[in-house]
């Protein structure tokens, strides 16, 4: 099936996600301050269980190497982008929620079942790298940026639950240790609802946004551009350029599903950290909507560029 059918009926069932939310402040049953218990709960219970959940897997040596590879690539593709931004956000005036919107990406909820569409259920697993990798750098440069956190606390860093989340999951999964069936249900169902209850709360958010203006200001289509445009070209070109589709017999569809990733909207976990430690929640959630309704058309192209540019 084509990618941007398969993007537009994805983004589709998000947006009826959010349309509750939307709805429910609408009629007044909520107000959109409502949703940031929801936001709490979504990141301190919901995302650490799925981040245990993404290493519950078995896996082989040839698996491994590809994991790595992902792994490098992933930390790599964000060094760049906040070095990028970095430079960029001076001349252009980015805002911290800005800055952090067009670094970091829902690279869960739309990405995976995009590569279980497109490349096949077996291609999955590989994108837990990117979804780690950004867990880590979310929590320790994101919502530092997002806060305006200007001492880097390691002890809040170790004992965030997401990061407690990950050294768990990297033990149980290189230990071969799995979860009990009751504790992995648990874990499992808690994880697979991450998704729905980010939108639910970015619904409710919108509920109390002039629709108008959100489509009628400047900034939101530039950060847009950034985000699903710029910074993906960048990355593109510069897998390109290293030769890193030489140190893997699957590094073309590997290299494809990280790139998914960097290339997809901005994540909405900015807009619940926005939310939970008193930054712009509400402008973060116009953001993370304009790039949602954008992304159908330029994720296809730049995958387009994307292989057009690995075959020369």
């Amino acid at each position: 099936m084509d990618l941007s059918i398969l993007l537009g009926e994805k983004i589709i069932g998000l947006a009826l996600m959010g349309g509750v939310g939307y709805i429910i402040v609408k009629m007044g049953l909520l107000r959109a301050a409502d949703s940031r218990p929801l936001s709490t709960v979504n990141i301190f219970i919901l995302m650490p269980c799925m981040l245990v959940n993404a290493f519950q897997i078995d896996y082989t040596g040839s698996m491994i190497k590809g994991l790595a590879l992902g792994v490098v690539v992933s930390i790599a593709i964000h060094i760049i982008m906040i070095l990028l931004v970095y430079l960029i956000r001076k001349p252009l005036n980015l805002n911290s929620v800005e800055q952090a919107s067009v670094i970091y990406s829902n690279a869960g909820n739309l990405v995976i079942p995009l590569v279980q569409s497109v490349l096949g259920p077996k291609w999955v697993l590989y994108t837990c790298p990117y979804i780690v990798v950004q867990a880590f750098f979310v929590w320790t440069h994101g919502k530092a940026m997002i806060c305006h956190e200007n001492k880097f606390d390691i002890k809040k860093v170790l004992l965030n639950p997401n990061i407690i989340a990950i050294f768990v999951g990297i033990i149980l999964f290189f230990t071969r240790i799995k979860l009990p069936m009751i504790i992995g249900d648990v874990v499992t169902g808690f994880g697979n609802v991450v998704g729905p209850i980010s939108m639910l709360v970015i619904g409710m958010l919108m509920g109390e946004v002039d629709i108008k203006w959100l489509f009628t200001r400047k900034r939101p289509y530039f950060v847009s551009f950034i985000r699903l445009i710029f910074l993906p070209l960048a990355v593109i070109v510069l897998m390109k350029i290293s030769g890193i589709a030489m140190l893997h017999p699957e590094a073309d569809q590997i290299l494809m599903i990280v790139l998914m990733s960097a290339m997809a909207p901005i994540a909405t976990m900015v807009t619940q950290i926005a939310q939970v430690y008193g930054g712009d929640a509400t402008y973060a959630g116009a953001l993370n909507v304009m790039s949602v309704l954008f992304c159908i058309v330029t994720m296809p192209a730049m995958l387009l560029f994307y292989t057009w540019l690995m075959a020369l």
